[in-house]
């Protein structure tokens, strides 16, 4: 039991020592930065085609990851592997583009055998390398110095410490360029459409809404027998009551029904007009769905559903909290 202790305690010491060297790694790397890195940041704004970053091994999955956090940031990039380059793969480059390849000993095989290529077809290459006076640094335009002084492993042997620079290099030159490009939100969420912010950004009220012959529809004479059938059969819980240019003039909900019976002996005697709630809360189209949820919760009696209108004020759908529940906003 004794010793089981100890060598969980020892692996929590050399776990840490990892997170040292890899911290000392990026702390180096920080007071390194200057002229070349906003050197970098231009070449990518001035990018006429797209960035493409190229590596293998290990600095192959920081290249992966480097061109993911382009993308996701406003900058169009892919990654190349540097292997598959070789074999036709390189065909993707152009001489627009800036080509940023990774590799922290400057000789990675494929990328060396991979510069006569580079060189005729002309794109912009910055290296992101621990060998300044390496073959593929000699070959950039401009070089990142992102090297280390030691791996975290023991025998100073496994890419970790120089991968982690090379990735947190690379997503340095991303935010930076994303910045000087004024990135928002909105322009954030067209690339992330499947996250949350993605879609609260870009779910707008047409996408959620029951619209056409889904929507439920009554006017102010129609009698209340007809709108409890047109609320049935839509099973939405509600009906938009409409004038005869189609303009919303007011809603019954199913709650309203409920009061009406409480109210009155003989409801099926009565229209439309004597029971709905006159110029209701409404949301236009183009109106972000999110907005509308907040609209729909920030009352003093909770509205479970909400007419949708034009810009001449027609009733073009209802939205209910429940569909905007289940989009996931």
């Amino acid at each position: 039991m004794a010793d089981g202790a100890m060598n969980r305690q020892q692996d929590v010491v050399q776990a840490r020592a990892v997170l040292d060297a890899e911290i000392d790694a990026l702390v180096r790397l920080r007071e390194r930065l200057g002229e070349p890195f906003a050197q970098a940041v231009q070449m990518v704004l001035d990018c006429a085609g797209k960035v493409v970053v190229s590596g293998v091994g290990k600095s192959g999955m920081a290249a992966r990851k480097i061109a993911a956090t382009l993308s996701s940031t406003g900058t169009p990039a892919v990654f190349l592997h540097a292997g598959e380059a070789l074999h036709g793969d390189l065909g993707l480059v152009c001489a627009q583009d800036v080509l940023i390849l990774v590799s922290h000993s400057g000789e990675s095989d494929e990328i060396v055998r991979l510069l006569p290529s580079i060189e005729s077809i002309g794109p912009t290459v910055i290296a992101f390398t621990g060998s300044p006076e390496s073959r593929i640094a000699k070959a950039a335009d401009l070089v990142l110095d992102c090297g280390v002084e030691r791996e975290a492993d023991p025998l100073n042997l496994a890419p970790t410490a120089s991968a982690i620079a090379a990735q947190a290099l690379g997503d340095a030159l991303a935010i930076v360029v994303a910045a000087r490009k004024q990135l928002t939100p909105e322009r954030f969420a067209l690339s992330h459409p499947g996250g949350a912010l993605g879609r609260r950004l870009t779910v707008k009220v047409e996408h959620l809404m029951h619209g056409g012959k889904d929507q439920p529809l009554a006017r102010p004479d129609t009698p209340m027998r007809e709108v409890v059938v047109e609320m049935t059969s839509k099973a939405l819980g509600a009906v938009n009551i409409v004038d005869a240019e189609g303009k919303l003039v007011g809603i019954i909900t199913d709650g309203d029904l409920r009061r009406a019976l409480q109210r009155y002996d003989n409801l099926l005697a009565l229209t439309s007009g004597d029971l709905m709630t006159k110029s209701p809360i409404r949301v236009a189209l183009g109106t972000m769905a999110i907005d509308a949820l907040h609209l729909m919760e920030d009352r003093p009696s909770q509205i479970m559903v909400l007419p949708v209108v034009d810009a001449d004020g027609k009733a073009v759908g209802l939205l209910r909290v429940h569909d905007i529940v289940k989009a996931g906003l």
